[in-house]
């Protein structure tokens, strides 16, 4: 199934009149390895937002809808735990282990309260 970020390449692919095989050319893949990151049997490789900002010298918007598809379509995450104390990691992990379990009303509070943190609201 194409991610999101899958969605944007194609776009780009086509808006630029390239074949999968020129973009996986440009960022010095094969084909099925980009084609594996598109349909999200593979994580997107970190460099790769860089790379695809300059070479298609991407605008503002595109770079913010780029960046919000890479992070969307990542498989895995590496989280550096060393500068959280035990309490935050606990939190994290019990978060991560327990999330399908919690109900759309539950997830929905949970996002409200990070939203609201983030633009200082509390």
């Amino acid at each position: 199934m194409l991610t999101l970020f899958g969605k944007i390449c194609r776009k780009l692919r086509i808006d630029n009149g390239e074949l999968l095989k020129d973009m996986a050319d440009k960022l010095e893949v094969s084909s099925s390895y980009l084609s594996a990151v598109e349909n999200g049997k593979r994580n997107v490789p970190h460099d790769w937002f860089n790379r695809i900002l300059e070479l298609y010298s991407l605008s503002s918007t595109e770079a913010k809808e780029l960046k919000e598809a890479i992070a969307e379509s990542q498989l895995t995450m590496k989280l550096e735990l060393d500068s959280f104390n035990n309490e935050e990691k606990s939190l994290m992990m019990a978060f991560a282990r327990d999330i399908k379990r919690l109900d759309e009303s539950d997830k929905s509070k949970i996002r409200n309260i990070l939203l609201q943190s983030q633009k200082g609201v509390r």
